[in-house]
This record gives C-alpha cells, sequence and structure tokens, in this order.
C-alpha cells in the first residue's frame, strides 16, 4: 500500500528497562528504552514503537513516565502499547507524547473499545496489536493470543484482523510468536495473508536476524518492517536495512 516503506525498531519495555526473549519468553535485559530511542532516531529510524509487555498480566497500566521521556528524545511518530484498556488511558498517553496508541488483550475482551477509540480520536491512532501463533485448527491456520502470548484464543487471526479493521483499526501491527527472536525471517505466509484482507497499513514483526530478512517481508504485503534484537544488540544499523531494501529496489526514507 505504502509508496514509502518504514522501518520501526521496536522497545519491548518491562520494569522500566528494555527486554527482549525468543517466542515471547525467557526475557533478558537489552538497555536503557530512552538511550535506545535516541540512538535510533539519530540512524534515522521512521517510528518507534514501545510495548509494554507485563503491563496487561501485571494488571497495570503502562509506564508514563518513561514514555514521557521517550517523547522528549524523539521527534518521529512515536506508538504505544501495553495496558491499554479504555478512552482515558489513550487519552493520557497521547498526553505524555504518543502519537499512535496499541492495544490487542482489551480489544479482544471488548471489542467495542476499537470503535470507541477510533471515534474519539481518528482511526489513524489506533493500531491493533496481534500476537499470532500458528494452529491448524483454525480456518487460517493462524489464532490470536492475549497477555504478551500467554493467552491462546479461539479467534482465527484473520477473521479478527477483518473484524477490527470494520471496527475502525487504523494499522494491523502483525507479530509471528513462532518466529520472534529466532532470527530466521519474517513469516512471510502470514504476512501474505494479513495482506490479502487489510484496507490498512500491515506492519510485519518478528524474526528478523539480517539485514536481508527486511526486503522479503516488503516483498510479501508490508508497508512496514519492525523489529527489536537485531538493533538492541547492535548487530544492525536502521541504516544497513535501509541499504539492504534500497538494493531490493524498495523505496526508503532518508
Amino acid at each position: 500500500m505504502s509508496l514509502v516503506c518504514r522501518v520501526i525498531p521496536c522497545l519491548d519495555v518491562n520494569a522500566g528497562r528494555v527486554v527482549k526473549g525468543v517466542n515471547f519468553e525467557n526475557l533478558r535485559d537489552m538497555g536503557d528504552p530512552v538511550e535506545l530511542a535516541r540512538v535510533y532516531f539519530e540512524q534515522g529510524a521512521d517510528e518507534l514503537t514501545f510495548l509494554d509487555v507485563t503491563a496487561t498480566v501485571d494488571e497495570r497500566a503502562t509506564t508514563y513516565d518513561v514514555v514521557r521521556r521517550t517523547a522528549e528524545e524523539v521527534f518521529i511518530p512515536l506508538t504505544v502499547g501495553g495496558g491499554v484498556r479504555s478512552v482515558d488511558d489513550v487519552a493520557r498517553l497521547l498526553g505524555v507524547g504518543a502519537d499512535k496508541i496499541g492495544v490487542n488483550s482489551a480489544a479482544i475482551a471488548r471489542p467495542a473499545l476499537i470503535g470507541e477509540i477510533a471515534d474519539r480520536f481518528g482511526a489513524q491512532v489506533l493500531v491493533l496489536s496481534l500476537d499470532i501463533k500458528r494452529a491448524p485448527s483454525t480456518p487460517s491456520g493462524f489464532v490470536v493470543t492475549t497477555h504478551g502470548g500467554r493467552t491462546e484464543t479461539t479467534l482465527d487471526a484473520l477473521e479478527w484482523a477483518r473484524e477490527a479493521i470494520e471496527r475502525g483499526a487504523g494499522e494491523l501491527l502483525v507479530n509471528s510468536i513462532d518466529a520472534d527472536g529466532t532470527k530466521a525471517g519474517f513469516d512471510l505466509e502470514l504476512t501474505g495473508l494479513m495482506r490479502e484482507i487489510s484496507s490498512v497499513p500491515v506492519i510485519a514483526s518478528g524474526g528478523a536476524g539480517c539485514a536481508e530478512d527486511f526486503a522479503p517481508a516488503i516483498h510479501a504485503g508490508a508497508d512496514a518492517v519492525l523489529a527489536a534484537s537485531v538493533f538492541h544488540s547492535g548487530q544492525l544499523t536502521i541504516g544497513d536495512v535501509k541499504d539492504a531494501m534500497e538494493s531490493e529496489g524498495i523505496e526508503v526514507r532518508r
């Protein structure tokens, strides 16, 4: 859909620190979110995504102070998710500097929340975050999970994405739990299926291991690519990824 493809570092935050695991488990410390955000901004990231990965599980709000300090350091769109349960939560996050809000578990628990957020703030503010596992029992072969991937639902991933778009979601953040942290490449089948049913931008997430992994996700249908550990570890810079994408004929922002 998009003419220019975005590269988005993801800051998975737990207790004020950036963490990363494999398949959403065995989280390890990767650094300070504000410092990392500044580095990625300077490297040329198009956006940043900030996910409080234990807010929903711990039944608490997103860490507003970390969001505020991050927003003060970067001047690119900042998406924040984790623990968002109401329109008031969205208003407060926008008030401390977020540009877009990611919702997942709360929207599954009460789908009307999607429409409430879109009606008040506009669809462009709402990113539906989908934590997806392969599940042969579902029509598409993919199922949606909640609570940071810990709880499997009975929702078919494609059917839920389609419903959420109809309700007002402005973007899909498609997280492959099976690919997450494996560095084996994005789930191209999942990305392609989401592209087929989506009338809004699709962000591919989970599995990036080298600079050459990103272009195939765009060719499969993603409008943006999101990664975490390859950036946090210093294995890749944003520039490395954009260079590799350009070499495959993909237009990026400089």
